[in-house]
């Protein structure tokens, strides 16, 4: 068995044409070390688009040589050979499940010209992309009333009733809907509006619809929807090791499908967050909604779909008082202040960098707490975030008021780590509500 199908490329074979193993997702990052899954993130979310192993490297703080070394020990291949695997099977999933031409292809999953696209697709398919496309069966093509319509594939379980009620209590009103089991958002790409979709597809696949006006960054925008319900974090070895514990183990036992609920972006995330501090649910709500209504760009003939803005770019939201929509002075200076570091660095929360160094960045932000930090770093996919408190985590398991803070401590470093996915079971199990109340928390 190869780690990896970059791998499996690398030693010469070519991908089974009867199990279709391009459709899962190219790495799977359940027992790989902190810094090799970094990389990969970086990787498959686009680092190697435009830059090289070299600076890949410099980013995680290791050599380009080390690096190297780790994913052909780890993975069987290389970054830049896992990043040209990643192209080529997205490619070919496009063969199969769009009526997109050739030449579409190629340019969207981001080959530089056809030549380079009918190379790689010969050296990892054994077939040229005409033959491939012909040789796709009736049952490969998604029908759908609209839009371009990929599976999802993921490994392990989903519980998607649960992470769509979670997505349903946290949906920014006019941005994000949850209606009978389908979630909806709307999407800026390059400028201009588009509209994601996802679904229950099987037992393995969500569906993901896209109504997009260009193909261009389609590639990346399916990576950025596959963390929306952390597709590409089995929770298998953390049910595992959480199902042993007195405490969570039942609750993990009895839904080993649940997953740490995710997000569209770290802007969109982190500005709820700051407005969400102490407030209820339903002040929450209403103050998102006239953020939205008055800072974000209108996108008619979506309301049918519960859908009418985009959310507020992050240079319209570092110059503005959120006071005057009843957002509280200390919250508005940190939403600014949060605004105007993306502005500043639109990469610097990017996915990957590990939860240490997600808090420090978090955390650097005028305004930002340490509990607001784990907060936006649990729904950006870190799996030891927990923005619980001790005090509130002894209050939510129900212990008597006796408990001591060195309680909680003890509690939350044995389920290291693995905490975020305890928070996303005591949310499922409505044991603490999805937006946590942070009251005397910054």
């Amino acid at each position: 068995m190869f780690p990896t199908a970059a791998a499996a490329e690398a030693a010469g074979y070519r991908a089974c044409l009867r199990c279709r193993p391009y459709r899962m997702p190219p790495v799977s990052l359940d027992r790989e070390p902190e810094i090799v899954c970094r990389a990969v993130r970086l990787v498959l979310d686009g680092a190697l688009d435009d830059d090289t192993e070299v600076a890949l490297a410099y980013r995680l703080g290791i050599s380009a040589r080390h690096l190297r070394r780790l994913f052909t020990t780890h993975l069987g291949a290389t970054p830049d050979a896992l990043a040209r695997s990643a192209r080529a099977h997205f490619a070919r999933r496009l063969l199969d499940e769009t009526d997109l031409t050739i030449t579409e292809v190629a340019h969207v999953a981001g080959f530089g010209s056809a030549r380079q696209f009918n190379r790689v697709i010969r050296a990892v398919f054994r077939a040229t992309p005409s033959a491939l496309r012909a040789k796709r069966r009736r049952s490969d093509q998604l029908a759908t009333d609209g839009g371009l319509a990929l599976r999802l594939a993921y490994h392990g379980e989903l519980d998607w009733p649960a992470m769509v009620g979670c997505l349903a209590q946290t949906a920014t009103p006019g941005v994000e809907q949850v209606c009978g089991g389908t979630y909806r958002r709307t999407v800026l790409v390059d400028g201009e509006p588009g509209v994601l979709e996802m679904l229950p597809g099987g037992e393995d696949h969500l569906v993901l619809r896209a109504h997009l006006p260009h193909w261009d960054k389609l590639l990346h925008i399916v990576r950025q929807a596959r963390h929306i319900a952390s597709l590409d974090l089995d929770p298998a070895e953390g049910v595992r090791r959480l199902g042993r514990d007195p405490i969570i183990g039942p609750l993990a036992r009895a839904r080993p499908g649940i997953r740490i609920p995710g997000a569209w972006d770290a802007f969109e995330t982190g500005v709820r967050a700051l407005i969400a501090r102490r407030r209820t649910p339903a002040t929450i709500r209403a103050l998102i909604a006239r953020l939205v209504e008055r800072y974000g760009r209108p996108v008619p003939g979506l309301a049918e779909l519960g859908l009418t803005h985009l959310f507020p770019e992050p240079r319209v939201l570092a110059t503005q008082d959120l006071t005057s929509i009843g957002v509280s002075p200390k919250n508005a200076a940190a939403v600014r202040s949060w605004a105007a570091a993306t502005v500043e660095d639109p990469g610097r929360f990017d996915r990957g960098l590990g939860l240490r160094q997600t808090l420090a960045t978090i955390g650097a932000v005028a305004g930002v707490g340490t509990q607001t930090a784990h907060q936006i770093a649990l729904r950006l996919g870190e799996p030891d975030a927990f923005p619980l408190s001790d005090q509130q985590l002894i209050h939510r398991l129900g212990r008597p008021n006796g408990s001591t803070r060195r309680l909680g401590t003890a509690l939350s470093d044995r389920w290291r780590p693995w905490r975020a996915l305890v928070v996303a079971q005591l949310w499922a199990a409505r044991r603490l509500p999805e937006e946590i109340d942070q009251q005397g928390a910054a």
